[in-house]
């Protein structure tokens, strides 16, 4: 399993700028804000839970154990810890939205985690997935981590478990440039409105979204305090980033 630190090291170069730039980019199309939910993201996400971070009611991260974790943010008090990705420390129903990125490639079990992440999500919740494409240029090449772990079919993301009820919408392709070291974002750009116009097959990643179906969250029930704590007394899990 690649872990933290490889991760880290690649969203720091050039090319991980690009990604993480193309990915926010897909990520923000269909969930242009989060105005008061309750945000987790799993795996290796805080490159891309900036996007949530100022307008959520709150936003934490969880890493799993085998991959490791890095304290984040960086500057301010601790919202990552790590975690037993078949057992997170939420109660059900726990949180509005489940954002997945570099987990189900490099589990053991992906249809075991993704069971626990229906158990925390609450319903009309919304969980999105970014898988590698098995098609993809970049699941041939060590330059990202996108090509390593096991390779998963966009079938068996978030509505693979057979929740019933549940609504999977289409995935969408992002990255669509070569994992090349030299990419630049001018011409990965270029390259992500080319496959976004004729829906080449080829892009780097899948982001596959579901929607647990239920009755939406009452904002005036009452909250658990569960998430809050986690986050809070994670604190000694987490390490601090070398540099």
């Amino acid at each position: 399993m690649i872990d933290v630190i490889d991760l880290r090291d690649f969203y720091s170069q050039r090319l991980g700028i690009v990604a993480r730039r193309l990915i926010n980019r897909g990520i923000h199309a269909r969930w242009p804000h989060a105005q008061g939910q309750r945000v987790l993201g799993l795996g290796y996400p805080t490159p891309y839970l900036g996007l949530f971070r100022e307008d959520s009611e709150r936003c934490i991260a969880f890493m799993p154990a085998a991959q490791g974790v890095l304290k984040w943010p960086t500057a301010k008090p601790a919202l990552a810890t790590l975690v037993d990705e078949f057992s997170l420390p939420l109660p059900d129903a726990a949180v509005d939205r489940v954002l997945i990125v570099h987990a189900l490639e490099m589990s053991d079990d992906p249809e075991g985690l993704l069971r626990e992440v229906w158990r925390v999500l609450a319903p009309s919740g919304r969980v999105m997935a970014i898988i590698p494409n098995r098609r993809g240029v970049w699941t041939r090449t060590d330059n990202t981590p996108f090509g390593h772990g096991r390779p998963i079919r966009a079938r068996r993301s978030p509505s693979c478990c057979g929740r019933p009820g549940s609504r999977r919408r289409r995935g969408r392709g992002a990255v669509h440039a070569a994992g090349r070291r030299r990419l630049v974002p001018a011409s990965a750009m270029a390259w992500e409105r080319v496959g976004a116009a004729l829906s080449l097959p080829f892009a780097g990643v899948h982001i596959v979204e579901a929607t647990k179906a239920g009755l939406p969250r009452d904002p005036g029930a009452p909250r658990t305090h569960a998430a809050h704590s986690v986050a809070g007394t994670g604190a000694g899990a987490v390490v601090a980033a070398a540099g």
